[in-house]
């Protein structure tokens, strides 16, 4: 089997790469802890590792690592352009948020978080990760992770705008149709960016210029929560297209298709949508399956509350024994992006979920004990650090065993470990061939997939 064994990871050959943004010294710290996160059980904490890391991976050297001041973006870069990185690949830039339940209150960046796993809101750390989504091979890598840390003043104003809502809604009085006497038109493409699109638009900024004059990204994938036209811009604003979620509900309307009536501007506001009786012009695909039929409607449309046309796809459900249906409405900013496209990126979006549940599984996400800054800072781009490094060895370990998996790649390093600590044990090395079978024997345990056997030791 051809695998990147303990003793490749120990003396830095995945590594590498990541030098000199990474010093030796950290190099060395971080590549046992890797091959420790790879063949541990329990969970992921600084003990935990220091338990599994052996020789030169003590508590205290485990300490030193996450104490470091590392800038985990360029480690990310400098990896992925190593070892991932395919030039002819179309690439897509995907952010998303993840929320990691956390007791106590000592922890830097506790805070309340909304999370969508538990359907409300719980004591929690937020981040939110950037990642690159190779679209051929339909695979998601994390390249930038941050912690969502909400200030006093940004809770503060969070208030004051649910109180502001509420009163309004409240103090609403059914008036004169129309629009109030003396309000003027403004430029919608002028707004004012809240502080969480604010921290997204420094990520992405700051992502934009490390892939410079290697890798263009035209679209940045992200879900429902920012179908509206402040995050619009400010994805334009970064010279990005968007490609995102609106509401089910959502007020569109078609462009208008009359005659100029001679006076005044061009009318653009064409018929509103009704979602039970959308026109037969606007379908490109139906299919049936069972009982439900699916619609896909593809048009150009325009929202009161966004500042330019947007190519929006209307994915209708139709029960046709009882006629419910259910809808869902996608858009771009490029109108000359194709409808299946549209369809395709968004649903390319939940890969970095993947990444989430992994990191959260298998890498320790929702394992650490640090509660200081910096510590937890490395403890969560650890966690998707390792998201990547596992794709690269699982590639590796696939040539030979197709059909395997996290699980069966962690026990193959556990039992490597447990054998090169067993050889130690013996007053002298066995013959080769015997050696060749232990392995292959042991490292066969506790994989959930059957593993080629023909293996040699690390």
């Amino acid at each position: 089997m051809n695998i990147v064994p303990l003793k490749t990871l120990q003396n830095l050959g995945l590594l590498q790469s990541t030098y000199p943004t990474l010093s030796r010294t950290n190099l060395r710290r971080l590549s046992r802890i890797i091959v420790a996160m790879l063949a541990m059980t329990g969970r992921v904490t600084m003990l935990g590792v220091s338990r599994w890391a052996g020789e030169g991976g003590s508590y205290r050297t485990v300490q030193r690592f996450f104490a470091e001041k590392i800038v985990w973006a360029q480690v990310y870069w400098q990896f992925f352009v190593a070892h991932l990185y395919q030039p002819k690949r179309e690439y897509l830039l995907a952010g998303d948020e993840s929320v990691v339940t956390k007791s106590g209150k000592q922890t830097y960046g506790l805070d309340r978080f909304f999370s969508g796993l538990l359907s409300k809101v719980v004591p929690s750390i937020a981040i939110f990760a950037l990642s690159l989504i190779d679209v051929a091979e339909r695979r998601s890598t994390p390249v930038m992770v941050e912690q969502v840390v909400r200030s006093e003043e940004e809770k503060a104003a969070a208030k004051a705008r649910k109180k502001q809502k509420q009163a309004k809604k409240k103090a609403r009085v059914k008036g004169k149709p129309g629009r109030p006497t003396g309000s003027k038109n403004r430029d919608k493409t002028q707004v004012e960016l809240n502080p969480e699109l604010v921290r997204i638009q420094k990520m992405l900024k700051k992502q934009l210029s490390i892939f410079q004059g290697m890798l263009s990204i035209t679209y940045l994938i992200l879900d429902g929560h920012f179908g509206n036209n402040n995050a619009l811009q400010m994805v334009r604003q970064c010279d990005l297209h968007l490609v995102s979620k609106l509401r089910c509900d959502a007020a569109l309307h078609f462009l208008d298709q009359g005659s100029y009536a001679g006076r005044g501007a061009h009318k653009k506001y064409g018929d509103k949508i009704n979602y039970d009786n959308i026109p037969d012009q606007y379908m490109v695909e139906t299919s049936v399956d069972g009982q439900i039929e699916t619609r896909i409607y593809h048009a150009y449309m325009l929202h009161r509350d966004f500042a330019q046309i947007l190519n929006v796809v209307i994915i209708k459900k139709i029960n046709t024994k009882t006629g419910a249906f259910a809808n869902v409405n996608l858009f771009s900013s490029d109108l000359a992006l194709s409808y299946d496209k549209i369809i395709d990126f968004y649903r390319l979006r939940f890969q970095l979920e993947f990444n989430f549940r992994d990191a959260k599984q298998y890498w320790g996400l929702e394992d650490f004990m640090n509660i200081k800054e910096v510590p937890l800072t490395n403890a969560l781009n650890l966690s998707l650090f390792m998201v990547n490094v596992s794709q690269v060895l699982l590639a590796e370990f696939r040539q030979t065993n197709p059909k395997s998996g996290v699980l069966d790649l962690k026990a193959y390093f556990r039992g490597a470990k447990y054998f090169e600590e067993t050889i130690k044990l013996l007053p002298q090395n066995p013959e080769p061939l015997l050696i060749e079978q232990v392995f292959g024997k042991i490292i066969s345990l506790g994989c959930v997939h059957p593993v080629n056997v023909q293996a040699f030791p690390p």
